[in-house]
């Protein structure tokens, strides 16, 4: 199968994941009861709502902490605007988790963004690395926060059916991290060793480039991972913003009048995210996270309709932070790349002197 097909039919295969993610949150509705939902959302009144989205940009501003405090270099505001951007693409796009990195690896990339210092560009291969160690660090503060929600699931109670399948998907996602950050270690040395059997055969352009690109993208990967403490500060902020978000799911849930204690928000939303990791190819998580919130939502003794007022309050909140973020982004790209453009067309017009000398002389 050629990369046309395969991506064919990967586009293909995200299209059915979203229409069966959004027939899972209508039926889910249905079955609770369209009115029951509206009437459990409407609680949370505009002012509470608002207190909401603050406590999610709070929550965001921790998140930029816990990149810049893996990447110093590059700048806070740079990486938190990348961060927001990477979010907001994964969540209201018809996208995966992937095309939300790619996005991010881009907004990364780009000096055109909500920061004023940092003008710098930044070449692919640092913000692949930047974005890729991110996110493993946000995985290892996951791992954490998952294993201290499983623990407060079993205090609550101890027959749940969720505790087995959680503590095994901690397990692999244990696993998978830890292969992960090996992979980024030493990946590039396996592409030297054996990726050129795959790409000798392309453009010797072609070839050296992509030789390159991977070297580029080891030396970053080495320098980042030489630096243990950035990543253990890294991913302790993570974890924070991890409970931070416990916290929002704790509010919310007293906004809608459902008693829920902190160590029981914990428990649900570590478990809900620990699923929502399992289908990360589903864009947006459509469905799995309003799924775990209900199943969840009723082992805490919480209305069905209240679980999916939580889910929808949540998607609400997500929605109304990354429009305008994506938004924005692209307003900027577009203006940046009508100046460069225009830098262009200036250099065109009017260039250099010793150019002009020179050509006095050809002529």
């Amino acid at each position: 199968m050629c990369w046309t097909d395969r991506a064919g039919a990967l586009k293909k295969l995200t299209v059915f994941l979203t229409f069966l993610g959004l027939v899972a949150v209508t039926a889910a509705m249905a079955w609770s009861g369209f009115d029951s939902v509206l009437h459990a959302v409407m609680r949370i009144g505009l002012g509470g709502f608002l207190v909401m989205v603050c406590c999610q940009l709070l929550v965001d501003g921790v998140l930029g902490l816990a990149w810049h405090a893996a990447f110093p270099e590059l700048g806070y505001f740079r990486l938190l605007s990348a961060r927001m951007v990477r979010d907001a693409a994964a969540t209201c796009l018809p996208f995966s988790q992937l095309g939300g990195i790619v996005i991010g690896i881009r907004a990364t990339c780009s000096s055109h963004g909500f920061y004023k210092g940092d003008k710098r560009e930044v070449a692919l291969p640092e913000a692949a690395c930047a974005n890729l160690v991110d996110i493993t660090t946000e995985v290892m503060g996951q791992v954490a926060f998952v294993l201290l929600a499983v623990a407060f699931l079993v205090a609550h109670q101890r027959s749940s059916p969720f505790v087995v399948p959680v503590v095994c998907g901690a397990v692999f996602l244990i696993a998978g991290t830890a292969g992960f950050i090996w992979t980024q270690r030493h990946g590039g040395n396996l592409f030297r060793k054996f990726g050129g059997t795959f790409t000798r055969s392309l453009a010797s352009q072609w070839h050296e480039n992509l030789t390159q690109g991977a070297d580029d993208l080891q030396e970053q990967m080495e320098a980042a991972w030489s630096r243990p403490w950035h990543i253990c500060r890294s991913a302790l902020y993570h974890f924070v913003g991890w409970l931070g978000s416990a916290a929002m799911l704790w509010l919310t849930a007293r906004f809608l009048g459902a008693h829920l204690s902190f160590p029981n928000a914990v428990a649900v939303e570590g478990v809900t995210c620990a699923i929502m990791s399992l289908g990360f190819l589903v864009p947006g998580s459509l469905g799995v996270q309003e799924g775990a919130y209900m199943a969840l939502g009723h082992a805490f003794g919480i209305d069905p309709s209240v679980s999916l007022g939580l889910s929808l309050l949540r998607r609400g909140r997500e929605i109304i932070i990354g429009i305008p973020v994506l938004l924005a982004w692209q307003f900027m790209e577009m203006h940046g790349l009508r100046g460069n453009d225009k830098t262009d067309e200036d250099k065109a017009a009017y260039p250099p002197p010793s150019s002009v000398v020179k050509d006095s002389h050809l002529g």
